[in-house]
């Protein structure tokens, strides 16, 4: 087979999703003439059409051959997309970082970690995402954010440990710790069953209590909102709380729980790696707002 680029399966991976050459080239900013050319040059490279052209407006049809092409075309654009990732890493040195987290820990940590890294060092590169609780893994990241076990090689930092507290609608309980036997057939809102309530609702029946699940939805503000209009309790971590400033509300009644939930946030980072100066104190410096928040708890 002869040799073609990868900007041709590019442009191939364009045109099946836009479905028409002249909507690739828009979208790929180049002429039509030049997508038709990057078409027939891949063509002549695997022995054989790609698409079918009706001719006209109708969107063009791929073919066997171009399905067998596209399959393993997009995993080489995904592994060219990683080398130019490397390289960029590679040029950035040392002044680059990359961070797996989750929307509380970018809301209540990072801020203060990353006024400080760039106080520091104002050049350095940052780089944030959010890693979905399912399936954690460090992967290319510098250092991971988990409330959970991280597969793979991996080393860690704990930070601390975050309870879980009751929210109800004040006055609904007396003050003071509430059993978690207590939510037994009690109405609740809560998240979806993600990672973290489906362990939460585990640790529930674990102390013998199966609560009403009458309402589900994501977002800690929303489910505080179905709390203050009474449709239910719910069960919600310090830091979700915290970030909502859910104490200073006169509408809601926040108490611990007994057996209180409480996972543990870690700071995950690859084993064996060797660490840029950056990474160092980035976890250097997380350690400590961390535990300064804990403290606050």
């Amino acid at each position: 087979m002869a040799d073609f680029e990868l900007r041709h399966l590019r442009t191939m991976a364009a045109i099946a999703e836009e479905g028409t050459f002249g909507q690739a080239a828009a979208r790929l900013g180049y002429t039509q003439s030049s997508v038709s050319q990057q078409i027939a040059a891949l063509e002549k490279a695997v022995g054989g059409a790609v698409f079918d052209r009706p001719g006209g407006p109708r969107p063009v049809r791929i073919t066997r051959l171009g399905e067998v092409v596209l399959t393993h075309g997009r995993e080489l654009l995904a592994k060219g997309a990683a080398l130019t990732d490397a390289v960029d890493r590679f040029r950035a040195g040392h002044g680059r970082i990359d961070i797996g987290t989750f929307q509380s820990v970018s809301n209540l940590i990072l801020p203060a970690v990353i006024r400080r890294l760039l106080d520091e060092d104002p050049g350095c590169d940052i780089r944030l995402s959010d890693v979905a609780p399912e399936d954690p893994r460090v992967g290319e990241f510098d250092l991971l954010f988990h409330d959970g076990p991280v597969e793979g090689e991996v080393e860690h930092v704990n930070l601390f440990d975050e309870p879980y507290l009751l929210v109800t609608a004040a006055g609904a309980v007396p003050d003071g710790p509430v059993r978690v036997k207590a939510l037994d057939d009690v109405p609740m809102v809560a998240w979806p069953p993600t990672y973290h309530q489906r362990w939460l609702e585990r640790t529930f029946a674990r102390a013998g209590a199966q609560p009403r699940f009458v309402f589900r939805t994501t977002g800690h503000e929303t489910i505080l909102s179905m709390v203050r209009a009474g449709i239910g309790w719910a069960v919600l971590p310090w830091l979700a709380l915290h970030g909502q400033d859910a104490w200073s509300d006169d509408r809601l009644s926040i108490r611990p729980l007994k057996p209180a939930p409480v996972p543990e946030l870690a700071l995950y980072w690859p084993a064996g790696r060797t660490e840029s100066p950056l990474a160092i104190r980035t976890r250097e410096i997380a350690v400590e707002v961390a535990r300064d928040l804990a403290r606050r708890m």
